[in-house]
């Protein structure tokens, strides 16, 4: 089943020198963008991420410092990266916790302004786990019935992510499945559904640390300020918004927040 599409979408994979999404950096990214008339377009980047990859990253997707020496940095292809996703949904395999968030930072580092809001985020992981709860090869095998070759290389792991989207909806098409209480049908093509879908959480930021609440109000999501709302803590603790942005939190999740204070202000 072909993807019906309101505005192209870009699947993407990321290589990077680790896990943490406000310290670690991008060493590869491979993009495949699917434009509404079905053609596709791929681009596939390394990365020279400015620091030491550890050893236990490089075991993995198989990048050492010595193939990166020489590769453009995150700075110097920001724009380039901005126009081709530029317009588009996004797509990718746990890209709503990792890859999107991670790659967000990067380009506020690179001071490159690119709009999140108004984006559709299709996780391929969420809808997999939910439906069936395996790994990305698993996925692959299950929905394609194909061993996925090269696990781990970025442009390998962006393609099997495509078609184990495109397979979903083959699979899904007619599923009905219990959703607070009310029946539906999530696996439907349909960009905005899909993103609803393959979503855990509400998040105001890509991380969590501010999400809605069932009134679509934004409140804090952890410690002593989880479950109150953003505005309440901002006007009876009115250190905690500098604490925040003094303190070791991803780029963009302060870039919220300030811009949830500057709202406030203007009423």
């Amino acid at each position: 089943m072909k993807l019906q599409l309101k505005n192209p979408i870009v699947f993407l994979d990321l290589e990077t020198t680790g896990i943490n999404i406000v310290t670690d950096r991008i060493v590869e990214i491979a993009l495949i963008k699917v434009n509404v008339d079905g053609t596709e377009e791929e681009k596939l980047l390394r990365i020279n991420p400015e620091m030491h990859i550890p050893e236990e990253a490089s075991l993995i997707h198989g990048i050492y410092d010595e193939d990166v020496k020489d590769a453009p940095t995150f700075k110097s292809v920001a724009k380039t990266l901005a126009k081709f996703i530029e317009g588009c949904d996004l797509g990718g395999f746990n890209s709503n916790r990792f890859d999107i968030p991670l790659l967000a930072e990067e380009f506020l580092r690179a001071e490159v302004d690119v709009d999140m809001k108004k984006r559709k985020f299709i996780d391929v992981q969420a809808i997999f786990h939910k439906m069936e709860k395996r790994t990305l090869a698993a996925a692959y095998k299950f929905y394609c019935d194909e061993d996925l070759v090269d696990a781990h290389s970025a442009m390998a792991d962006t393609k099997a992510t495509y078609e184990v989207l495109k397979a979903q909806l083959d699979k899904y098409e007619n599923v009905e499945f219990e959703d607070k209480g009310k029946k539906t049908v999530p696996i439907v093509n349909d960009i905005d559904k899909l993103s609803e879908f393959s979503s855990y959480d509400r998040n105001v930021d890509f991380v969590g640390r501010i999400v809605y609440d069932e009134n679509g109000v934004e409140v804090f999501n952890f410690g002593k300020n989880k479950g109150i709302p953003v505005e309440q803590v901002l006007q009876e603790q009115p250190g905690y918004f500098g604490w925040i942005l003094n303190s070791e939190f991803p780029l963009y999740t302060k870039k919220v927040l300030t811009q949830l204070k500057l709202k406030m202000m203007s009423k």
